[in-house]
C-alpha cells in the first residue's frame, strides 16, 4: 500500500465508482424494505438498536451514526413519537438513560432488514454468477477493511 500524498488514478475512480453505487444500493434497499417513512438516519439507528441487547445511549448512537448529540436527540425524539424508541434508566448506572425498541419498532426494524436481505440475495443470485457473487464477498472485505477504526 502507498503513502504517497496524492491518490492514484485508480483510487480517485474507485471512490467515485464505490460512492456512485452505495448510493443507488441505498436508494434500492430502502424501497425494497419499504421504509419510505424513514430518513436513513432513522432507518440506521434502529438498524443500530435492534443489534444491542440492552439499548443504547443517544451518546453511543451518535458517535456510531458519526452525527452530533442535538441531531440524534432529535432523530430519536422523532421514533419516540411514533412509538418505535423508548427510554429507560441503565441498571448499572442510574444515570444514563439508554434508548431501546419498543415492540412495534423491533418488528419494523426486523421487517425491514429482512425484506432487503431477501431483496438483495435474490438480485445476486439472479443478476451474477457464482463467481461475480464471490468477486463481491472479496471485494465487501476489502471495503470492511477501510472502515475499520
Amino acid at each position: 500500500m502507498s503513502d504517497d500524498s496524492d491518490p492514484a488514478p485508480s483510487a480517485l475512480r474507485a471512490s467515485q465508482q464505490v460512492r456512485s453505487v452505495i448510493g443507488k444500493l441505498r436508494r434500492r434497499l430502502r424501497a425494497a424494505a419499504g421504509t419510505g417513512d424513514f430518513t436513513l438516519t432513522q432507518a440506521s439507528t434502529v438498524g443500530r438498536l435492534l443489534d444491542s441487547e440492552t439499548g443504547l445511549t443517544t451518546s453511543d448512537l451518535a458517535v456510531a451514526e458519526g452525527m452530533r448529540h442535538q441531531s440524534m436527540a432529535t432523530t430519536i425524539a422523532v421514533l419516540a413519537a411514533q412509538g418505535l424508541v423508548e427510554r429507560s434508566r441503565d441498571p448499572e448506572d442510574g444515570r444514563r438513560v439508554l434508548i431501546g425498541l419498543t415492540p412495534e419498532g423491533r418488528r419494523r426494524g426486523e421487517e425491514g432488514r429482512r425484506a432487503r436481505g431477501e431483496w438483495l440475495a435474490a438480485e445476486l443470485q439472479a443478476k451474477c454468477t457464482e463467481e461475480e457473487r464471490q468477486t463481491v464477498i472479496a471485494a465487501m472485505a476489502v471495503l470492511e477493511r477501510i472502515v475499520q477504526e
